[in-house]
Formats: structure tokens, C-alpha cells, sequence
């Protein structure tokens, strides 16, 4: 429900828990959890371990700590919602004066469990949760940037054709990346597009890591021209290159000379996010990650 002043107009700070503080501050956010099932649901809401691994924001099982969730608290820690009710909690972090300079991740839980009894031998646990992309240190914000470094196109041997970007965070905030590929002046002029790359690749500063989005079989092989442009909330980057799809099950890699100059800039105007839900439970606008036990 909350985002620091200085990210008002940050998508990621409306959909999850980004900031940068110093050594013994203390913040608070607001969340609002609903029950969006047809009976009562008893939630437990909790902050837990989150890392990023491989490229991906990870989620590690039940209650497992991590040095941020330690200084995270959820208030109040549980709820009782009747069905289509709503309520608010708050998180409070606050940061140790002896905090070391660094990012730390973690997941704010809502959780509601569904027990065996004698007419149930399985028991179900669903949870909805906000990520939490927490820097420490003195002064101000470490940088978010990244670089568009090649494009390549690919067809499958089922002839599929993909196009895969490799990207390199050169920022010091970790990046969740989306965005989209247009394709212009194909055979007779042609046009293809927009098709939106597959979500979910996180970068580490310093890390390199691909976004794919995968074409209709039956587009013409090019030459294309291809646009991709992709986000981290405020921080964008486009560039555009000659791609042509090659025979099924090879690739092709984009000449670097053919690669424009990338053009990065940073977005105005906050974005309005769409509530969601997981079987019972929804956190409105701050959606981040689910998980099923």
C-alpha cells in the first residue's frame, strides 16, 4: 500500500518492498490481505529467506530466516477474515546500527493452511507473498543500469523461433527484467509484434543473464528488423538489430556492428497495478511471488 516518496514512480516499489536505508533506520509499510475465498480463512503472516540463484528470485520453504527477515515484523502476525473481507497489517524493518553495506532479499507471507481431517488425507498450504530488495548503507543508492549485450535468434528443431537477449546488470541494485520485441521490415514490408519476453530473470549487480520470447512458427524467416526494449521499474533500455531466423535446431547472433546505439532513460509516472489473488488469499498491489507446500 506504500512506497517511498523518491519511488512513487517505480513500478517494482508499488508491487514490492524496494528501498535503500542506512544503518538504524527504521521503516514501515502497509499491506492489505483479503480473503477472496467463500468460507473463513485464518492467515499467518510472516517474513522468511528469499535469495537469488541462477538468474531467479527464490523462495526458500516454510519459515526459513535469513538476516532480513530477522529484522522484519508483521503486525498483527495473524488474521481471521470472513469470506470477501479485507484487513490491513503493518511490517515494520528496522536496520541495526551494525548492519553491513549490501542488498538483502526476503518474502513477506500471508498463509493460510488447510489440515487433514476425516473426510480430507491431504493437507494444503498456500501462500501469497511480496518480495522484500532491501540495500544497506551509508549515503545514497547504489545505481541501477543494465546493457543490452547481444541478441540471437534461434528456431528449435520443432521449428520454433525464439529470440534471446544477453543481458548484464552493470547497476548496484538487483534487476527483475520484462519488456517486449517488435519486428519491422520483414519480407514485403511485413510487421510482427509485440511479443513480451518471459518473465522471471533477476541479475545481481556485475551478473550477465537471457530474456527469450518465443515467435509464432509461422512467421517469415527475415531479414527483421528487431527492437527490444526492456525494464527494471524506472531503468529502460531499447535496442535494434537485423535478426533472420536460420534453419530448425541452429542460431543466429546478431552482428554487433548491426546493434544501435542503446538508448536507456528513465520512466515518469507511476503505473497502477492490478489486484491479484491465490485460491483464498490476494495482497492488493503488492503481488510478488506464490508458492505452493
Amino acid at each position: 500500500m506504500d512506497a517511498p516518496v523518491v519511488r512513487r514512480a517505480d513500478p517494482r516499489a508499488l508491487s514490492y518492498i524496494v528501498d535503500h536505508l542506512e544503518p538504524g533506520t527504521t521503516i514501515e509499510r502497509r499491506i492489505k490481505v483479503s480473503n477472496k475465498s467463500s468460507q473463513r480463512r485464518f492467515f499467518e503472516l510472516y517474513a522468511a529467506e528469499a535469495k537469488i540463484k541462477n538468474n531467479r528470485f527464490e523462495f526458500s520453504p516454510g519459515r526459513t530466516p535469513n538476516e532480513l527477515s530477522g529484522w522484519v515484523s508483521v503486525t498483527p502476525a495473524t488474521l481471521s477474515l470472513k469470506p470477501g473481507d479485507r484487513a490491513l497489517a503493518r511490517v515494520k524493518v528496522t536496520i541495526p546500527r551494525s548492519a553491513s553495506t549490501g542488498e538483502r532479499y526476503a518474502v513477506i507471507w500471508a498463509q493460510n493452511k488447510d489440515t487433514t481431517d476425516a473426510t480430507h488425507n491431504v493437507g494444503v498450504v498456500s501462500r501469497v507473498g511480496i518480495r522484500m530488495y532491501l540495500d544497506v548503507g551509508e549515503g545514497g543508492e547504489p545505481p541501477s543500469a543494465f546493457r543490452i549485450q547481444a541478441l540471437l535468434a534461434h528456431k528449435t528443431k520443432a521449428g520454433i523461433p525464439i529470440v534471446t537477449a544477453r543481458v548484464r546488470n552493470t547497476g548496484g541494485r538487483a534487476l527483475d527484467l520484462k519488456g517486449k520485441l517488435d519486428l519491422a521490415d520483414g519480407p514485403g514490408g511485413q510487421r510482427a509484434g509485440p511479443f513480451y519476453v518471459e518473465p522471471g530473470t533477476t541479475l545481481l549487480p556485475g551478473k550477465v543473464g537471457t530474456v527469450s520470447t518465443n515467435l509464432d512458427p509461422k512467421l517469415p524467416d527475415g531479414p527483421w528488423k528487431a527492437t527490444l526494449k526492456l525494464e527494471s521499474g524506472v531503468v529502460r533500455q531499447q535496442v535494434s538489430a537485423t535478426l533472420k531466423f536460420p534453419p530448425n535446431g541452429s542460431t543466429w547472433t546478431a552482428d554487433l556492428g548491426d546493434i544501435t546505439k542503446p538508448a536507456t532513460w528513465y520512466a515518469g509516472g507511476a503505473a497502477l497495478l492490478a489486484a491479484a489473488g491465490a485460491g483464498a488469499l490476494a495482497m492488493k498491489r503488492r503481488k510478488a511471488a506464490r508458492s505452493r507446500e
